[in-house]
């Protein structure tokens, strides 16, 4: 019962809070309690159990198997597919998530490009995937970060990858000839990626200043002919139209190249599986370092381009000037996963290039060094049939109409020579920066 005698309900906090100290004098500050040690969930140690090796994830197997016994135990997994459970941006979904990693782990965290990578407590690795670098440190797996809810397992073997990587290396007259040996093929690595996912409905208002041609005539004094031109009405007009987005995904590492990245995908949500420990088992995972508002600002971007560009096509002509739009965002949501990809990262002559291929269907997208002398043999021998014909053309100037034609020949061979020394210069670049 309230006491008359008191303006105001006394608030008292809710039973998970406690009270902790506080900077300023005369406020009172109330943080979650934290968890007791016996309440802490206590990592999984994945051992077998006729044999007592270490096991871990195996793909063809579909759970987890001791490569020295022989034993397996497969997952009874969770798949969720494109109905798994999403959160709304609230600050108690964060609160209430689970954390750590569920499994024992250690983490990598490499001092050249500050990549932080979670791996077995057995693994023996002292490189970054990344770039490469061997200056890294391992210490125990911190068990405060975000755990993630679901993940796409690996569907391609590593076994399977050698071949797929070796043909992709492979490829190309302007490239190293010993990309396609083990030493880098030999480097791939099992890396469970972090992403996040945003759904949400846009409202999007648009005005611009649309313009409609018009043919009038005219009359041509010089022809002395009526003819038509074409004129363009301009008036201002608004629309408003709606777009739904369902599961765009963001990537939450930075040490990743995006561009080869988007080359690898897309990935198929409809297998997703509800998390479990087991699937890491033997396996590397990245621990996100692009945080959630972080990642929601870079996927509001894209989701604008996805809006303007409707708003586009609500205008019924091509014509369009000072347009502007307003988008407003309802209903949305995110989730946190773990995506399969197979990781290398070699060095030639100084510098890093990174090479992935997607774990679920085996895309392989990658940087590739080039070997630019090859690139300028090439070019200059296109471009070596134009120029001699051009010097056999100006002694034949000096004679009549044969000069003339062997000139018009010079021209069309510079031409082709310029556009296909354009094509393989663009591919031979795009190959190195992915």
């Amino acid at each position: 019962m309230t006491d008359p005698s008191t303006p105001f309900d006394i608030w008292r906090p809710p039973g998970d809070y406690q009270e902790v100290s506080s900077a300023l004098v005369g406020i009172t500050v109330f943080a979650p309690k934290q968890k007791e040690t016996s309440e802490i969930e206590q990592p999984v140690v994945f051992e077998c159990p006729n044999c007592g090796a270490v096991t871990r994830f195996d793909v063809a197997a579909g759970g987890v198997a001791c490569e020295h016994c022989g034993f397996i135990s497969p997952l009874r997994s969770e798949q969720v597919g494109k109905q798994a459970q999403s959160f709304e941006f609230t600050l108690d979904t964060l609160r209430q998530a689970e954390k750590g990693w569920g499994v024992e782990r250690r983490e990598l965290r490499c001092q050249r490009c500050g990549a932080a990578l979670a791996i077995p407590r057995e693994a023996l690795t002292i490189t970054c995937p990344f770039c490469g670098s061997n200056e890294v440190n391992l210490h125990d797996a911190v068990v405060d970060n975000l755990r993630p809810r679901f993940l796409v397992p690996f569907s391609i073997q590593p076994e399977a990858i050698h071949a797929r990587a070796a043909s992709w290396l492979g490829q190309g007259w302007y490239h190293p000839s010993e990309l396609a040996t083990n030493t880098i093929i030999d480097r791939f690595i099992g890396i469970y990626l972090p992403f996040w996912t945003f759904s949400s409905h846009i409202s999007s208002t648009w005005k611009a200043e649309v313009g409609y041609e018009r043919q009038i005539p005219y009359y041509d004094s010089s022809s002395k002919a009526w003819k038509t031109r074409t004129v363009i009405d301009w008036r201002w007009e608004n629309g408003q139209v709606s777009n739904e987005v369902d599961d765009l995904i963001v990537s939450g590492s930075s040490h990743i190249d995006q561009q080869i990245l988007s080359q690898i995908q897309p990935f198929d949500l409809k297998n997703l599986v509800a998390y479990r420990p087991d699937y890491l088992a033997g396996w590397q995972a990245h621990t996100f370092d692009i945080l959630l508002p972080d990642a929601w600002e870079s996927g509001k971007a894209t989701m604008r381009e996805e809006a303007k560009a409707t708003c586009y096509k609500d205008i019924t002509t091509n014509h369009v000037r000072n347009f502007s739009m307003t988008a407003d965002f309802q209903d949305e949501t995110w989730r946190y996963i773990l995506l399969p990809v197979y990781l290398a990262a070699y060095q030639f002559e100084g510098k890093t290039y990174q090479v992935m291929i997607n774990g679920q269907n085996g895309v392989v997208a990658g940087q590739k060094p080039v070997v630019w002398w090859k690139v300028w043999v090439v070019i200059a021998a296109l471009f070596s049939p134009g120029f001699l014909c051009g010097l056999a053309s100006l002694p034949l100037l000096l004679v009549g109409g044969m000069g003339v034609f062997t000139l018009i020949i010079t021209l069309i061979l510079l031409v082709i020579a310029g556009l296909l020394s354009f094509k393989i210069y663009h591919q031979a670049l795009s190959s190195e920066v992915g």
